[in-house]
This record gives C-alpha cells, sequence and structure tokens, in this order.
C-alpha cells in the first residue's frame, strides 16, 4: 500500500477551508516489523492500525507534533503507512499560516509539518478515509514520476529495511540527498 499511495491526494475540509496535497513520500510499517507501533498488539492508542484498509491513524511524536498513518491490511491484522510528505496543491495560504512559514518546499515535507499544515489531529484518528469527510483520499489527476525506495528515516529497529517510497525527483520529498538518489 506505501506504493500505491504515491500520488494519490490527501484532501482536508476544515473550517478554515479545504488544504490538500499530492502524496509524494511514505514509510511501511508491515505486520511483524519491529518499528511499527502496532507490533506490541492492539491498544486503545493503537486501535486504528488494527482497522481494515483506509483508516487514519494519528499520534503524537515526541510530544511536539502529530504523524499521519494510513491502516493497511485486514481488520485485526496491525500495519500501517507513515505518510511522510506532500505536494501542497489547495489551501496554500492556509497552510502557511499554520505553518508560519512561505516557503513552498517545507510546507508539508515530514509527517510533523505535513500534519501541521492539514490541521491532522488526534480526533481524527480512525477515521475512513475512502468516504468523503474531514479527511480523505482522493485520485491523482496528475501523473507520478517514477517510484523510488530506500530505508526509512529515523528509526532504530529495523533500519535497514527498503520501506520508504518516494516520487523520483520530487521537491518536495524529505531525507537527505543521499537518500533522495535512487
Amino acid at each position: 500500500m506505501a506504493r500505491f499511495l504515491i500520488g494519490k491526494i490527501l484532501v482536508r475540509d476544515h473550517p478554515d477551508g479545504r488544504t490538500s496535497g499530492r502524496i509524494v513520500e511514505t514509510e511501511a510499517y508491515p505486520p511483524g516489523d519491529a518499528s511499527g507501533h502496532a507490533f506490541r498488539g492492539e491498544t486503545p492508542a493503537r486501535r486504528s492500525l488494527f482497522l481494515r484498509p483506509g483508516h487514519g491513524y494519528v499520534y503524537m511524536a515526541y510530544g511536539s507534533s502529530y504523524c499521519f498513518n494510513v491502516s493497511s491490511e485486514p481488520a485485526g491484522i496491525g500495519a500501517g503507512v507513515l505518510i511522510r510528505a506532500l505536494e501542497p496543491l489547495e489551501g496554500i495560504a492556509t497552510m502557511q499560516r499554520r505553518r508560519g512559514i512561505e516557503t513552498l518546499r517545507d510546507l508539508a515535507r515530514g509527517p510533523g509539518r505535513l500534519a501541521t499544515a492539514l490541521a491532522i489531529e488526534r480526533d481524527l484518528d480512525g477515521i475512513d478515509l475512502c468516504v468523503k469527510g474531514p479527511l480523505w483520499l482522493a485520485t491523482a489527476a496528475l501523473p507520478i514520476d517514477a517510484i523510488a525506495v530506500s530505508v526509512r528515516i529515523g528509526i532504530s529497529r529495523e533500519a535497514h529495511r527498503l520501506r520508504r517510497f518516494y516520487e523520483r525527483g520530487s521537491p518536495y520529498v524529505s531525507g537527505t540527498r543521499r537518500l533522495n538518489a535512487g
């Protein structure tokens, strides 16, 4: 699913207005992955990772920002895909205000920045992304370039696994040039 989500549009309908972006970077955390939140089993806080594919899982990272995942396995099997970066499409001025920056490239480059730019918070945990609502996935109207793969970013367990997918050549992808050379 991590590869499948590249190029899809993530849409946030909020009282401030609509914001959206094309997904350009993801990371897979499949069943049994020791670095994934589902690894130690289902808890009330991680329940959304165990829903059928296409539900949002929102969590606080390092006590400072939210991160957003999409559940990826049949109900009862915990796994997800971290959405790492978006190419901003709609509501750019709103995203700039939320982030407090002007630079288009940095609005949603990285999972914490992305969640802030789209106002994704814990109240969206468990949302069905396959139906229009406050947060949903749309098909892309724009073609995607080649999809590249690399190691994941910022983890220590199973860090060698090639489970990060990104649109090759996108300026909105996070990570170092070395990671994005693939």
